[in-house]
Parts: C-alpha cells; structure tokens; sequence
C-alpha cells in the first residue's frame, strides 16, 4: 500500500467543498472523486447530487479524508454542538483498501478534533457495520 495522507479538513470544508482541493491544498475535483466514493462504496450515499455533496459538507462540523496520491480512499464526518451531542456520519472506506485500519484511522481522527473530543455523546448510524464499530468502543444505544 502507497503512502495514505490524512487531510483534516476546516470547519464546513471550503476548500474541498468549493476548489476540490485535496492533501497539499492540490485541485483534485474532490467533490467530483467523494461522489465517486459515495456511488461505489456508500449504499446509504449512492447517487448524491453535487449540490448534496458540496452542502453536506458546508454544514459539517468535522471532515476527514484519506487519500493515496490523488485517489480519495476514505472519508468521514461529523456535525456537532460542541458540548452535549454529535454524529458521526459516512464512514468511507474504498473497498479495496478495507481491513488496513483506515477505517479506524478516519473515526480516531473524527474523535480526537478538539470540538469532538469533550463532547458528552457521539452517536452514529450503522446498518451492516456495527462489528467494526463495537471493536472501536461504541455500543448499541436503548
């Protein structure tokens, strides 16, 4: 596996959200490549516009990617209070990299951002997941 770089993105993501900028503040068309992350290994995400994409992440707390070179290989959100709450949201990881830890790479980041990382509850979504988060701590919610 080529080097993976670690891209902990601004509040709101401007620069991939409006420049499609990825590791290096490079052009990339990243909104163009999560769309193509989302369609191939996202269910849940499949056939998001850009417009979707691109407003998803203006109203994101916390953006994490992962890229290999120029290829987006994971992504991650959350949105948060800052306080009380927060969600994880789209967990990413392109199918042929999964198993490596870069799942667990892309949550540990989520969760060590200063406006996560005091936050009472953090709460996520998981349909045929729940075995790889149970393994990073978090449990089923009553």
């Amino acid at each position: 596996m080529s080097c993976i770089t670690l891209v902990r993105h601004a509040p709101g993501a401007p620069g991939l959200r409006l420049f499609g900028l990825g590791p290096h503040l490079i052009p990339c068309q990243g909104v163009i490549k999560l769309r193509k992350l989302f369609d191939k290994h996202a269910f849940w995400a499949k056939n998001r516009s850009h417009k979707q994409i691109r407003h998803l992440l203006a109203k994101s707390t916390v953006i994490i990617s992962l890229w290999q070179g120029k290829r987006l290989v994971g992504f991650g959100r959350a949105t948060s209070d800052g306080i009380t709450r927060a969600v994880l949201w789209d967990i990413i990881v392109s199918g042929d990299l999964q198993g490596l830890g870069l799942g667990r790479q892309v949550v540990d980041a989520l969760l060590s951002t200063p406006s996560l990382k005091n936050v009472e509850k953090i709460y996520l979504m998981t349909t045929n997941s729940s075995d790889f988060y149970f393994q990073l701590g978090f449990q089923e919610a009553g």
